[in-house]
């Protein structure tokens, strides 16, 4: 019998091919380092993240499941380099091999530092660090919110600043921790409690310095957010001077440090006293010049000639209003009497119509046209004349009625409207002439005296303005609402105005 040499063969299915595959690359490369360029980068909507990694020979396909997704600090995009670690196996259904991802960093560049440039650049383009969209800080608030961990320095700083410069403002702290997990929560949580409460003028979001990682708390996506959806004017004072976070761009207002912000909120109490002296000097100054220009205007009235003699001008409105009074009369009169001589020519016109005369006229032609026709014809037509004649008299006479009526009615709405426009026109003349007596009496001087007013006179009859116009001992008269006093002066004095 010849001996077979050959070895036995085997045959695989591709399940066990694949699995076997699968157990020597799980085994060799169960945690593996790898550095590439980002490629067909795909977020689904499970949470899952897929995308392959290449250099210049090669790419494997990765995968990065939900849970690993979501600790990332930064989002991969296309393009980007970066330093991958997990363990390869082979994903069976399409028989290729891949990586699964436990861990991303940028090559060259922290991921903490990333993820900041890639939430900044999309923050910005929302437009939430418009300068348009920040809320003005009031001016001196009466309770202040603050946001801050109530064991760090910070708060301390805080309110020893607050005291030194403004001891009467009220603060409200919401305690919250400003680093580590949980923290961003938190502070999110204070900001939503003020605005939900309105118990607070300004919110104050405080933490003392630190490095990348310690602020991180406030560069949190939600954190930017929430300050962006505060009603309430939020101001921040985070680390150092050189720190900025994600709250500090979405702030109403920046302020270097916490006690920066304490300075910020309200001002000194000597500056408001000096603020509030110098605009109630301006106030004095404005009433000052106020007084002045009304007592330069009521030396011009006083000066007018309608001061100097009302009689004369209330006379000669009187005498004005007597003579629109006798016009108005004479051209209703005039009116009236035009309307009575229309009446008595229509009335005659309508006499000098007789439809006797023409009827009779008529009878004459007829007769003299039917001497040839017999009797009979006569008869007939006398009759039919008479007939006629009874007809138009009945249509003249209530042709004529009418036209008396319609003249009549005429006569009378007219006769109406010239007494209405004559009873207005007095009534309007009335109350001018009444308006005309209240202005001058309201504007004449001796109204004055009615109120315990006086006026002076010196022995000349010169009105006295001043002191320096009169001696000691001289002679002079007083005028009174109801009466003149004669006086002698004792002593005079000057007062300023």
């Amino acid at each position: 019998m010849p001996l077979n040499l050959l070895p036995e063969r085997r045959i695989w299915t591709v399940s066990e091919i694949t699995s076997r595959i699968r157990d020597i690359l799980e085994l060799e490369f169960d945690d593996a380092w790898l550095e590439g360029e980002v490629s067909n980068f795909k977020a689904s909507q499970s949470g899952h993240i897929y995308f392959t990694l290449k250099d210049a020979g090669a790419q494997i396909r990765c995968v990065c499941f939900r849970d690993t997704a979501r600790r990332l600090k930064f989002r991969p995009e296309d393009g980007m380099s970066i330093l991958v670690r997990g363990n390869i196996s082979v994903y069976d259904v399409r028989g290729e091999y891949q990586l699964y991802v436990s861990h991303i960093e940028p090559a060259g560049l922290g991921a903490l530092q990333l993820a900041f440039e890639q939430l900044k650049k999309r923050l910005v383009a929302e437009g939430l660090f418009d300068a348009c969209r920040k809320k003005p800080i009031p001016l001196l608030p009466w309770r202040i919110g603050l946001v801050t961990s109530p064991s760090g320095a910070a708060v301390q700083d805080f309110l020893r600043i607050l005291k030194r410069r403004f001891q009467n403002v009220n603060v409200l702290i919401y305690p919250a921790r400003v680093q580590g997990e949980g923290s961003a929560t938190e502070v999110v949580a204070g900001i939503e409690h003020f605005n939900a409460a309105r118990a607070v003028d300004v919110v104050i979001l405080a933490r003392g310095g630190g490095s990348l990682e310690d602020l991180w708390t406030f560069n949190e996506e939600s954190v930017a957010r929430a300050i962006a959806a505060s009603n309430i004017p939020i101001i921040t004072g985070i680390g150092h001077e050189t720190d900025f976070t994600m709250a500090d761009f979405v702030a109403d207002l920046r302020a270097p440090t916490p006690s920066a912000a304490a300075e910020v909120v309200v001002g000194q109490r000597v500056e408001f006293e000096r603020h509030i002296a110098h605009e109630r000097q301006r106030l004095m100054e404005s009433m000052r010049y106020r007084v002045a220009v009304l007592h330069r205007r009521l030396h011009e009235l006083r000066g007018h000639r309608g001061f100097r003699r009302p009689q004369d001008l209330l006379r000669k409105r009187g005498q004005q209003t007597d003579d629109l009074r006798a016009e108005l009369v004479t051209a209703l009169r005039q009116r009236v009497r035009l309307a009575h001589q229309r009446m008595t020519a229509a009335q005659g016109r309508l006499h000098a119509f007789s439809i006797r005369r023409r009827a009779e006229a008529l009878a004459l032609r007829v007769a003299g046209l039917g001497q040839g026709i017999v009797s009979a014809l006569v008869r007939v037509a006398a009759r039919k004349r008479r007939a006629l004649s009874n007809l138009q008299l009945r249509l003249v006479s209530l042709d004529f009625q009418v036209r008396v009526s319609r003249l009549r009615r005429r006569l009378e709405s007219s006769a109406t409207m010239l007494h209405a426009k004559a009873e207005r026109g007095l009534a309007l003349r009335a109350r001018q002439l009444e308006a005309l007596t209240i202005r001058l009496q309201e504007r004449s001087p001796f109204g004055l005296l009615e109120r315990g007013y006086a006026i002076a006179y010196d022995s000349a009859g010169t009105i006295l303005r001043s002191p320096d116009q009169i001696s000691i001992a001289e002679e002079i008269s007083v005028r009174l609402a109801q009466g003149q006093v004669d006086a002698s002066v004792l002593r005079k004095k000057k007062i300023a105005r």
